[in-house]
This record gives C-alpha cells, sequence and structure tokens, in this order.
C-alpha cells in the first residue's frame, strides 16, 4: 500500500476555493478555542478559588449552548447561512473582547465569566449548525470523508499546541493575551469566510419555501427529530455514538488513575489527557483510506467497538506506558468514527434539514460526554476507576453491537452522490428497505480533550466524538 493511499487526502482543499477558506478559518477557530477555555479556566479558579466555579461556569454554557443549536437548526435551514455564521462571530467577538476588558481591570468580577458564558454559549449554538450544515455544499458531497478529516486535523492541532501556548501566554502577558488573540482571530476568520457565497438551504422539490418560512419554529425541530427517528442509519449512528459518550467515557477517571493507580502524579494525569488527543491527530493524519471504504455503517460499528474494547484494556493496564499507548488507539478510532458519523449523518439529511438534524447531533455531542463523565464518575465511587473502565467499555462494544444487529440498515450504508430523502411511512414500515444512501463527511471540532475550561468562545462543538472531552470542547461552537 502507498502512502499516498493512507495520508490524509487533501481534495477538498485542492480543488475548493471555498473550503480553503473554511478550513482556514476553522483551524484560527480551533486554537483560539484552546487560548479562551485556558485562560477562562485559570481565571475563574483564581477568581472563585475554587474547582467548583470552574465546573458551574461550564455547567451554564453548556445548557446556554444546547438552547442555541436548537434555535441555530432552525435558523440554519431558513435563512442565508454565511450571514448566520458571520452574525454569530461578530457576537463571539464581542463577548470575547468583553472578557479581555473584564480581565484588564484593577478587578476583574467572576460574575461577569458567568454573564460571558451564557452569550457565548448562545451564540456559538446559534452559528454551529449553520457552519456544520455547509461542508457539503463547499467540499462536494464526493468528498465529504475527506473534509471531515481535514477540519479534524485543525481540531487536533488546536488541542494539542493551544493549551501549552496558552499556559505560557497566562503565565507573562496575561489571560488578557489570550482573549484578544482569540478575538484577532475572529476578525480573521470573519474576514476569510465573507469571501464566500450566499449559502441558502436548498428546498426540495415539493417543499413549499414559503411554509417552511412561515412553520413554528418547534415544529420546525420537530421536523428535524422526525427525521432522525425515520432514518434508520441515522437513528443507529446516533445511538452508537450516544453508547460511546455515556457508557465508555474516561475524562473523569484521569486525575484518580494519574494519582491513585499508576502513581505518576500531576504529570501522568496530563499525559493522559494528551494521549488520546494525539492518537486522533494521527488518525486524522492517516485518514486517507476513509473515502475508498465502500461499507462506511460496518466502518463505524468496527471501530465504536474498538473505542469501547480501548477504554477496558485502559482499566486493566496497570503501567503508565501502556496506558498512554491505549489511549492514543482510542484516540485513533474515536477520529475515523468522527468523520464515518458526521459523514453519514449529513448524506442521509437532505439539505433543506441539515441545520436542525445537525443541530440535534450537536445537542447530544453536548450533553452526552458531560452525562457519562458524570456517570463514570459516580460509579467509580462504588467499584473503582479501573473496574468502572472495564465495565464501561463491555457495555460500550455489546450497545454497539445491539445497534449493529436491530438495525440492518446501518451496516448496510453505502457511499451515493446524493442525500436521500425522507424514508416514507411505507419504508420505514418495512423491515427489510434500506436507505439509497451513502457514506462519509467532515467533522469539525471533534474534539480532543483540553484542560477542563469554560470554553467562552463561539467554536463549534466536538459533535459527539467519544473521545470529545471535558466541557471545554464540548461546550464550544463556532458560527
Amino acid at each position: 500500500m502507498r502512502l499516498g493511499d493512507i495520508a490524509v487526502d487533501v481534495t477538498p482543499l485542492r480543488a475548493s476555493r471555498e473550503f480553503r477558506l473554511l478550513f482556514t478559518a476553522t483551524a484560527l477557530s480551533m486554537l483560539g478555542t484552546a487560548l479562551t477555555s485556558v485562560a477562562a479556566s485559570i481565571q475563574v479558579y483564581d477568581l472563585g478559588d475554587s474547582s467548583l466555579h470552574v465546573g458551574l461556569v461550564n455547567l451554564v454554557i453548556g445548557v446556554s449552548l444546547c438552547v442555541g443549536l436548537l434555535a441555530g437548526g432552525v435558523l440554519a435551514d431558513r435563512t442565508d447561512r454565511r450571514r448566520l455564521i458571520l452574525s454569530t462571530r461578530a457576537g463571539s467577538a464581542v463577548v470575547v473582547l468583553a472578557l479581555a476588558g473584564n480581565a484588564l481591570v484593577p478587578e476583574p468580577q467572576l460574575w461577569f465569566v458567568y454573564l460571558a458564558a451564557v452569550a457565548a454559549g448562545v451564540a456559538g449554538g446559534l452559528g454551529a449548525p449553520a457552519l456544520m450544515a455547509v461542508t457539503p455544499a463547499l467540499a462536494g458531497r464526493e468528498h465529504l470523508a475527506a473534509a471531515g478529516a481535514l477540519l479534524t486535523l485543525t481540531t487536533q492541532f488546536g488541542a494539542m499546541v493551544g493549551p501549552s501556548l496558552a499556559g505560557l501566554i497566562a503565565a507573562g502577558p496575561g489571560v488578557a493575551v489570550c482573549y484578544l488573540v482569540d478575538a484577532a482571530g475572529f476578525v480573521v476568520g470573519a474576514a476569510l469566510l465573507w469571501r464566500l457565497p450566499p449559502l441558502r438551504a436548498a428546498p426540495d422539490e415539493d417543499d413549499d419555501a414559503d411554509h417552511t418560512a412561515a412553520q413554528h419554529p418547534v415544529r420546525a425541530i420537530l421536523d428535524g427529530l422526525r427525521h432522525v427517528r425515520a432514518n434508520r442509519v441515522i437513528r443507529g449512528l446516533m445511538l452508537v455514538d450516544l453508547a460511546a459518550v455515556v457508557l465508555a467515557m474516561p475524562y473523569a477517571l484521569f486525575p484518580e488513575m494519574g494519582h491513585e493507580v499508576f502513581d505518576g502524579g500531576p504529570t501522568a494525569v496530563g499525559l493522559l489527557y494528551t494521549a488520546p488527543a494525539v492518537g486522533a491527530f494521527l488518525g486524522a493524519l492517516a485518514s486517507g483510506w476513509i473515502g475508498r471504504v465502500r461499507r462506511p455503517g460496518v466502518a463505524l460499528i468496527v471501530v465504536a467497538a474498538l473505542w469501547g474494547a480501548a477504554i477496558a484494556a485502559f482499566g486493566l493496564t496497570r503501567h503508565l506506558w501502556l496506558g498512554l499507548l491505549v489511549l492514543a488507539v482510542a484516540g485513533g478510532a474515536d477520529t475515523i468514527s468522527e468523520i464515518l458519523r458526521r459523514a453519514l449523518l449529513q448524506q442521509y439529511t437532505p439539505d433543506r434539514l441539515q441545520g436542525r438534524v445537525g443541530s440535534l447531533w450537536l445537542a447530544q455531542a453536548t450533553a452526552g460526554p458531560a452525562t457519562g463523565n458524570a456517570l463514570s464518575g459516580g460509579v467509580a465511587r462504588l467499584i473503582g476507576p479501573g473496574a468502572t473502565l472495564v465495565a464501561g467499555g463491555v457495555a460500550c462494544v455489546a450497545a454497539v453491537i445491539a445497534v449493529a444487529t436491530t438495525l440492518p440498515a446501518l451496516r448496510a450504508a453505502g457511499p451515493t452522490s446524493e442525500p436521500t430523502a425522507e424514508p416514507t411511512a411505507e419504508s420505514t414500515s418495512d423491515p427489510t428497505s434500506k436507505p439509497t444512501a451513502d457514506p462519509i463527511s467532515p467533522p469539525t471540532a471533534d474534539a480532543a480533550p483540553v484542560p477542563a475550561a469554560p470554553a467562552l468562545a463561539d467554536h463549534e462543538p466536538a459533535a459527539g466524538s467519544p473521545g470529545g472531552t471535558p466541557p471545554t470542547n464540548t461546550t464550544t461552537a463556532k458560527g
């Protein structure tokens, strides 16, 4: 096998000027995410003198993000997506500049950071579905897997480089400079995305555009839910995603594993958080083969089960080097799973529903990891961290197998160049019916771990990747 067969496919960058603009703006966004997240974490801890405030700020931004995502999904299917992205970026830039101002005053106020968390969450949620929905139009549906891998690279690079850079800046010039650098990234990114053409949702042939625009927002969201429930492929990939992030989420246990199991102190804990990001980055670099997979549904099932198996193996190991290796494997499986899930989701969704269906998935990506980390932490108090990881990993594998067994449409999913329409009542009642569908699309943010910090910038959430981390990545959305 040649190197070119496994190296990340850069065809979308070569073929599409518009995608190059999106890629560059996203790379700036991901670096800004890390800078603002770490800076905010440091500032909140200093002001509140407690990790409780760091967690509460993440909770506030997570709730407001979910609200913004649901509203943003409706707006993305009704308005010019380019305009919506630019508007939410402008709002987020104001939030980041306000944080910088608060950090520069003689007595910064903690309550102001909480207020900024609400504003950042809403702005990020409003813009994220539009950002996700434009990728098929900019990269081309035949290049969704390659586009997803490229965008994942920007995320993982930011997750590896950003926190260390933010720590150096915070220790030197101060956290305000981190905010100002992120704000500058907003300006440059907005200038790039300004050059995109108008990007409105394409209505189906039998769709009444005026009726859609006048539809009540709740009914519009329910339309997206109905599509998710009716399409077996989308339902299956979301269940697979949920199994991974709820049953086998290890991040809350890293501090205890680093101190109690590996006896390595803070250094070991830092390495545990870094290992999945390194594996995810390498997985994205070697993702060129994914676009040629003929059965992406089967590939998704395999790598999702591999994630669970790797987490179980991590729970069994008592050597740090082996634990880091296993976590790197988990991170690589996470990246491949992310690319496959995003592609299937976008390929099996008609353009007029991309915003709403994407927002539902992103909302799950926000709530799922938080629930999984809370579940892991609670169970670990009863049976210990190692046993919790083993039980969670095995449960994840079992759940993935159950989904694959009961939803054969997910196993049968294969590549096509056109999105499938919503299944009819007849097709959804016929257990043998199969969608005419396809494979692969991009993740944007996905989401390697970054230090638990309030993500107060308008960045796209880590769309449900099992490895998508602690509060930071799962609660940032760049519109």
